[in-house]
């Protein structure tokens, strides 16, 4: 019998992701406690959704490339400037510090979760353009540097220990958060001084040294022009989208490594197919795709039969906050993928 084939997928599945600012804005206007409560309730409702049977390993079909998926990252980065400037305004106007890092943290939950996915996704296309909105999106969370670790840095050395960004078996995700921000940052610049050397360029043509001034002094701007509850939102949003960011790094490659000399293989990255997120991120989860052919645009990427998540990144964030849960929930994938691996060379 035939197997029923999936409606062909269009921009709109994706554009569904603008609800999320649009919802976190719309709740920020009423409360700040709001925007973090409607944050943390769309966090929890797609890891119970990814539960779901229906939504298991039944995410989008592969899409034709088109101006429409790239319009929906496009889309982003302006709603996320009015969502940041939104909160800026909202900041001076808070009840008390506890209420700006409520603010922050609903704010940061949209900057992180699809902010940087999308800044991922823009840096990893050819356009000009679209390189230009990656860098700005990775500065409004003061993580510029990743714009340089990530494609020289953590797409080369994915899965070995080499890579700051991958995560090793029996480490817990809160002792990988100081080695990653830490290796990931210093990285970056070692990997900076190299091509102006390579070259023959001085520190004036570095993107990364130009971006990175534009932080501080955009910090030093924003508390001069609106005081404290401006500053500290601004800095628990990107504290808060960085940890997201590295905490999902932390799933992607958990355990997973390459012998010396092995090249990337649709083995070395954890994947998800769930509809719900897929839509929400850009089609992440589809990790082994990406790293195998990092120039796809996110709307052609395949779900490869690659190592499997219990859930989706939703679920998996909170089950990775919990290390001991985590561990029991993953060391038996990672024993069964070794066995197999034993196997195919025996057989």
């Amino acid at each position: 019998m035939a197997t029923a084939q999936l409606p062909a997928v269009r921009p709109r599945f994706f554009a569904c992701a603008w609800l999320l600012p649009l919802a976190v804005g719309s709740a920020a206007m009423a409360s700040p406690w709001a925007a973090w409560g409607v944050m943390l309730a769309v966090q929890l409702g797609l890891a119970l959704a990814e539960r779901h049977p229906g939504w298991q390993r039944t995410g989008s079909p592969v899409a034709a490339p088109s101006a429409g998926f790239r319009a929906v990252l496009h889309g982003h980065v302006l709603l996320q400037a009015a969502l940041l400037a939104l909160g800026v305004v909202l900041a001076q106007r808070a009840e008390s510090p506890w209420a700006v890092l409520a603010l922050g943290l609903g704010v940061g939950g949209v900057t992180g979760s699809q902010g940087i996915t999308f800044a991922h996704e823009l840096g990893h296309r050819r356009s000009r353009l679209d390189r230009v909105l990656a860098w700005a999106l990775m500065a409004s969370v003061l993580y510029a540097h990743f714009m340089v670790e990530h494609y020289r840095g953590h797409h080369p050395r994915a899965a070995t220990d080499a890579d700051p960004a991958s995560a090793r078996a029996g480490e817990s995700l809160w002792r990988f958060l100081p080695r990653t921000l830490s290796g990931s940052l210093a990285s970056a610049w070692r990997l900076e001084a190299a091509r102006l050397r390579q070259h023959r360029r001085g520190w004036g043509a570095s993107p990364l040294l130009w971006v990175s001034v534009a932080q501080v002094a955009g910090l030093a701007a924003l508390g001069t022009a609106f005081g404290w509850p401006a500053l500290l939102f601004w800095a628990v949003q990107a504290a808060y989208a960085v940890f997201l960011l590295e905490a999902i790094n932390y799933i992607e490659h958990y355990g997973l490594r390459r012998a010396p000399g092995e090249r990337f293989g649709v083995g070395h990255a954890w994947n998800a197919d769930h509809a719900p997120t897929n839509a929400i991120i850009a089609n992440l989860q589809r990790h082994s795709d990406h790293h195998l052919h990092a120039w796809k645009p996110y709307e052609t990427l395949a779900p490869l039969p690659g190592p499997q998540l219990p859930t989706g990144y939703a679920g998996c964030l909170f089950l990775a906050s919990v290390p001991r849960l985590w561990f029991r929930v993953m060391h038996p994938r990672l024993r069964a993928l070794a066995r197999l691996e034993q196997q195919a060379v025996v057989l």
